[in-house]
């Protein structure tokens, strides 16, 4: 989400499923792995097939085509991936009329690698060419191989209408960007999802209406670096200054689109994912105090806490500038909940600057994080011109600092809603009990009450009694 957020990638892959369409015979089982982005996209993708004749299925015995939608960010995400296929590979044997396809990242990155390597895997497509599957099926079944992975300056799937799979029918994702230019030297998401492009805004309020229709509550407006919205027309981000004076005028960013959604849609509650803090204006700062529908949480990825590990990120920020963003924050939205991607071990970290790490989390006191050790991903500047020299022991021994910490910082933050009323959004029942409600308030807390007579996607008051380092107990009022 910006393109560190793509970093969360589950531990399970999700099998997607969705309400099966009138008169569609053929059986489609999608799997995917990674950050949201993918999961919208995979949504996309079934909106594609059931125009072909497919519905979801959540048996993958009974699959006439299996796709699994893949994450490249960290090695342990593909070396997931290759587990599954060979899963899939024990079914094929079972079921040989069963086609199997790569999507995503993965496929980008590795190409005809799969065709080669994975010999079940009969089509490989690109984050950008999922329009071109009806043809690539055709190709399969004519015998020939089938990839298409190029990628696109102008392909934001605007006028795609996603099947909602395996929703809640509660929040939904709706995607404004894709790509990146950023080009962070750990990051492969430049080179698998290519450069940024913003999506039209009339067709992201028009998404937005059919999801208010359909009786959802919430929305997440997801790009990988969302804050880099622009629209002026259509066409990348990076040509926007030789655009015309007419176009630059009526550009829409990401502030105003924020803006403009919370305006549209008062009674539904807004979030986004993925924030940039070299990107981030105070606008959208000042967007958020304006509306109580868009919810008080920033999801804002440092990556480290040492200035000179940031250089050698190519982040383009200092630690004292990021220090200066959260204080903007802070003093506009005193309420708002952040969190953070942090990343240990990265090429040539010294203790010194693990610690500078430390001390920015203590000074930030974030809500949530989301913490790894570096691993080296093909194809990145750090994977060519630096050397992966942090032992994976001390790696290990700084994730573990970075975590533990981060615990202390969630509990503290937790336990300032101790005695309060929060309002929070019912998405389903509690893993732990049948008789409690789990919801989330606005600062993305997690929030478990008993249940009394409501119904998912209502809203409720409940007095916070207890927390842990994750989760908020209460009681409604």
């Amino acid at each position: 989400m910006g393109s560190e957020k793509v970093i969360e990638e589950k531990k399970q892959g999700q099998a997607l499923l969705t309400d099966e369409k009138a008169g569609n015979t053929k059986k489609l089982y999608l799997e995917s792995y990674g950050c949201q982005m993918n999961l919208n996209d995979s949504e996309i993708v079934a909106s594609i097939l059931s125009e072909e004749g497919y519905n979801t299925t959540h048996l993958l015995e009974d699959a006439d085509l299996v796709l699994v939608n893949t994450c490249s960010i960290r090695e342990k995400a593909e070396k997931t991936v290759r587990k599954r296929l060979e899963k899939y590979a024990a079914v094929k044997k079972i079921n040989p009329s069963m086609k199997v396809g790569v999507l995503g990242c993965m496929a980008e990155r590795l190409k005809r690698a799969f065709l080669e390597e994975e010999k079940i895997v009969d089509l490989v497509v690109g984050p950008d060419a999922y329009r071109e599957l009806p043809n690539l099926l055709e190709e399969v079944a004519a015998g020939r191989d089938a990839v298409n992975v190029l990628l696109s300056k102008e392909e934001t799937y605007g006028d795609v209408s996603p099947v909602r799979l395996n929703s809640n029918g509660v929040s939904a994702f709706v995607s404004i960007t894709r790509g990146c230019d950023n080009m962070c030297t750990f990051c492969v998401v430049p080179f698998t999802r290519g450069r940024e492009r913003s999506r039209n805004p009339k067709t992201v309020l028009e998404e937005i209406e059919q999801l208010n229709k359909q009786g959802y509550k919430e929305i997440t407006l997801l790009g990988q670096n969302v804050d880099s919205y622009l629209w002026y027309g259509g066409g990348l981000k990076k040509d926007f200054k030789n655009a015309s004076e007419i176009a630059k005028a009526t550009a829409v960013d990401f502030a105003q689109l924020l803006d403009m959604t919370a305006r549209a849609f008062p009674q539904m509650r807004i979030r986004f994912s993925t924030s940039n803090p070299q990107d981030m204006s105070l606008e959208v700062i000042r967007s958020m105090a304006k509306h109580n529908n868009i919810c008080k949480y920033i999801h804002l990825p440092v990556q480290s806490g040492s200035t000179s590990v940031l250089e050698r990120m190519n982040r383009q920020h200092t630690r004292e500038e990021y220090l200066q963003l959260v204080e903007q924050i802070r003093e506009i939205l005193p309420d708002c909940a952040l969190s953070q991607d942090m990343i240990a071990g990265f090429c040539g970290e010294t203790e010194e600057e693990h610690q500078d790490t430390l001390s920015l989390m203590d000074r930030v006191k974030y809500d949530f994080g989301f913490m790894f050790a570096y691993s080296e991903r093909p194809g990145t500047r750090a994977s060519k011109k630096m050397p992966d020299d942090v032992p994976l022991a001390v790696k290990k021994r700084r994730l573990n600092e970075i975590i533990q910490l981060q615990h202390q910082h969630g509990l503290i933050r937790m336990q300032q809603f101790v005695g309060k009323t929060v309002e929070v959004l019912i998405e389903g029942t509690s893993k732990k009990s049948e008789l409690h409600w789990k919801g989330r308030n606005s600062q993305n807390a997690v929030v478990v009450f008993p249940k009394s007579g409501e119904q998912i996607g209502d809203f409720a008051e409940v007095l916070i009694e207890d927390c842990t380092s994750a989760t908020l107990i209460g009681k409604k009022i």
